[in-house]
């Protein structure tokens, strides 16, 4: 059987990140006959519709990547109480112009880690408004925030707690079915 990929954005700038730590969890958490594809967001430069008709042979490379995969998986930070900037211009530039929109239809997953009580909800919340416009089909149980992070990941940077292990699984194995399906549509 061929392997599912899986497009992988987010986690953070910050080098010490939960979410990126999150989300190099999540990679070794796939399920069998799929991989994740971390595609890295930082240098990508500000979303301009003046480039959309010569897009920086960054856009182009992003934009293949994501054009290849099944499904995406987005590990999001929560920036005062809403998404962060960088990996919304991530999302802008992989949805414009609407004409090469490299999302429309494809499968979503979210996830996010804090420091926090909450764990990012919010910013799930405004990413669940983006996803709907974008028309990605979002998989929306369980739902996935990591409130007190610093508790739930261990010195090496793998999470300790077998309950939000046992949650991401769910979560992985949900969005690869919707992608197997999705490519089975293509």
């Amino acid at each position: 059987m061929t392997s599912i990929k899986i497009a992988g954005i987010g986690g953070s700038l910050r080098k010490d990140s939960f979410n990126t730590k999150l989300m190099q969890q999540a990679k070794e958490l796939m399920p069998d006959n799929s991989v994740l594809d971390i595609i890295p967001v930082g240098k990508l430069p500000l979303y301009n519709q003046d480039d959309d008709e010569n897009p920086s042979k960054e856009v182009v490379a992003f934009k293949d990547s994501l054009r290849r995969s099944s499904g995406v998986l987005i590990v999001s930070p929560e920036y005062n109480y809403s998404l962060p900037g960088f990996l919304k211009n991530a999302v802008d530039i992989a949805s414009r112009p609407p004409s090469d929109n490299v999302l429309r239809g494809k499968p979503v997953a979210l996830m996010s880690a804090s420091s926090g009580a909450f764990g990012g909800m919010r910013a799930q919340y405004h990413w669940r408004q983006v996803f709907h416009f974008l028309d990605m089909r979002q998989i929306s149980r369980p739902e996935v925030f990591i409130n007190y992070a610093q508790e739930k990941f261990d010195q090496s940077g793998r999470l300790k707690d077998s309950n939000t292990i046992t949650l991401i699984r769910d979560l992985l194995n949900h969005l690869v079915n919707a992608a197997i399906e999705y490519s089975y549509i293509q």
